[in-house]
């Protein structure tokens, strides 16, 4: 099983910043990829970055130049570096983490329990 261990939410006022964590755990071959979704009330789970093994990152429009993202492959970790926030960022952000299983080989999907980031005007 493989656990996903989200940090550093919390409560912002507009303009600030945030850094959010994510560790991955457990029996792990190999991550192919990690990255942070976010759902607001009523709205779908939508993809905010995301970021390969191999260092090639992808973020939402409605982020890039403000959010960035990394990664710690030895840590199996990633971080969300998160600027000049905004009152519509108010979302649960979620850890995904696309790992390999020793056992087949396969890459499975695993998600954190999620963190709330509140940003205030």
């Amino acid at each position: 099983q493989v656990q996903l261990v989200e940090s550093g939410g919390g409560l912002v006022q507009a303009g600030g910043s945030l850094r959010l964590s994510c560790a991955a755990s457990g029996t792990i071959f190999r991550i192919n990829a990690m990255g942070w979704y976010r759902q607001a009330p009523g709205k779908q789970r939508e993809l905010v970055a995301a970021v390969t093994r191999s260092g090639r990152t992808n973020y939402a429009d409605s982020v890039e130049g403000r959010f960035t993202i990394s990664g710690d492959n030895a840590k199996n970790t990633v971080y969300l570096q998160m600027n000049s926030l905004k009152p519509e960022d108010t979302a649960v952000y979620y850890c995904n983490a696309e790992v390999v299983a020793f056992e087949t080989g396969y890459e499975y999907s695993y998600w954190g329990q999620g963190t709330q980031v509140t940003v205030s005007s």
